[in-house]
């Protein structure tokens, strides 16, 4: 089932990276609230810093922002290729006439996504390898659900694609002007939020198991709208968390390895926020 391959993408994406982080982060009492992205902790930062090389170039803000590009730019590749996999493009497809999607798209894809992630995590100093590893593996995963989506409801695709583009430029101008604080609260708030969405993602995919769901999840009613606004608002203000923290790594001298850090952080994110909104516009279309 479509639903039950995105509440398991999300699962293992999402929050088995975030819970494995936590685990193994912020030592000695330092605050775990400082972001609810699992890759982006201040201490990764520290870290790296003390292990680099006096010599060794530093992290910045630019550096990361062309490294998030290209990492974009990897994704859309694998999801174009994926895309004509499942839906080929004729105008009279349908969900049903479709071909099942092969089998190492919808499971395989994320599985290995989940294994770069945790290569990442637990080893920053690879993060140039296995970030853009991350990206297409994401991609082909992105570009399979996605033409299922298509075909379902024409255009929604790339209306969630530059959905998602606009709330990373909002919020980027948002967080640059100042409009947008990440004080302690707004962090504890956001991480608090971001983990009840989670582990309601986790039960969902546990009862599909058992052929049962929870219906104010994928329900297109008034309900299950307004659920999936409330997911696609946290979703969007990770973005804020993971600017204050790529920020932070700059200002702490990290090494450039960790540029890559960063980007495969805010992939993390637009990629939640992405099947989210495919989700929200779908529900939007069954009204």
């Amino acid at each position: 089932c479509l639903v039950h391959q995105i509440d398991f993408s999300l699962v293992i994406g999402f929050i088995a990276p975030k819970v494995l982080k936590r685990r193994r982060s912020t030592p000695q009492g330092e605050t775990m609230f400082r972001t609810s992205n699992p890759a982006l902790g201040d201490h990764v930062f520290d870290k790296a810093k003390q292990e680099a090389a006096p010599n060794t170039e530093r992290m910045t803000i630019a550096g990361t922002v062309n490294k998030t590009a290209i990492l974009l730019a990897l994704a859309m590749m694998t999801a174009m290729w994926a895309w004509n996999v499942v839906f080929p493009g004729s105008a009279t497809a349908t969900i049903d006439a479709l071909p099942s999607p092969p089998g190492w798209l919808l499971m395989g894809a994320p599985i290995l996504a989940f294994v770069a992630a945790l290569v990442t995590i637990f080893k920053p100093t690879v993060a140039p390898i296995s970030a853009p590893i991350y990206a297409l593996l994401e991609g082909l995963f992105l570009g399979t659900i996605s033409a299922m989506f298509e075909v379902k409801y024409p255009g929604i695709a790339m209306q969630a694609a530059f959905g998602t583009l606009a709330t990373l430029g909002g919020l980027l101008l948002a967080y640059r002007s100042g409009l947008i604080k990440p004080t302690e609260n707004f962090r504890l708030g956001i991480f608090a939020a971001t983990s009840g969405i989670m582990m309601l993602y986790l039960i969902s995919m546990v009862m599909g198991f058992f052929g049962a769901e929870m219906p104010f999840i994928h329900d297109s009613g008034p309900l299950g709208i307004g659920f999936s606004l409330v997911v696609v608002v946290i979703a969007a203000l990770n973005l804020v968390l993971d600017f204050d923290f790529i920020e932070n790594g700059e200002e702490a001298g990290a090494p450039i390895y960790m540029e890559w850090y960063g980007a495969f952080g805010l992939m993390v994110t637009l990629v939640w926020l992405y099947i989210e909104m495919l989700r929200l516009l779908a529900k939007l279309r069954d009204r």
